[in-house]
């Protein structure tokens, strides 16, 4: 049977606020107790700590990372893809998954939300994260309303939404 894919996207390390380190861990912890794979970037921030979540929880951490080269991964990805597309890779990432969860985010993880609004996966964000979340949650992002930015209190709240949502 297949596994669901969740991505979760969010800042990165150079953007990271730590008050939201908990929130990101949380979430990717989830993901793995509801039986499913976490996907992210790979790298830094909201990345690593979901990805973390996801580990400590004996779960899957799949890392599409923009380099070429596997050790540039947090060290929480038990399976690097190595894409070599700098941010095209983002596009991969949405791709690989099922639905999106965002926390925070800047630029890069707009590109992430505006990919998966194209593609009409389901997206939500958590409120009072910051960034994209807080900025696009509970809106679509162009007047041809594809898909609506839902919006989440609660780290289980995200993930039981996309659960729900994303049934394989």
């Amino acid at each position: 049977m297949d596994m669901l894919q969740i991505l979760v996207i969010g800042y990165n390390s150079d953007a990271f606020k730590d008050d939201i380190y908990g929130i990101a861990y949380e979430t990717g912890k989830l993901i793995v107790e509801y039986g499913a794979v976490l996907i992210t970037g790979g790298l830094g921030g909201v990345m690593e700590a979901a990805s973390k979540g996801a580990y400590d929880a004996g779960g899957i951490t799949v890392g599409i990372i923009p380099y070429e080269e596997k050790n540039k991964a947090n060290p929480y990805c038990k399976i690097v893809i190595c894409s070599g597309m700098g941010h095209g890779r983002n596009y991969v990432n949405v791709c690989s998954a099922d639905g999106v969860i965002i926390i925070g985010g800047g630029v890069g993880t707009l590109t992430e939300a505006g990919f998966a609004y194209m593609k009409k996966k389901p997206i939500i964000a958590i409120k009072g994260s910051g960034g994209i979340a807080d900025s696009y949650g509970g809106k679509y992002l162009d007047d041809r309303e594809l898909i609506k930015i839902e919006v989440a209190d609660t780290p289980r709240e995200a993930v039981e939404f996309i659960i729900k949502r994303c049934k394989v």
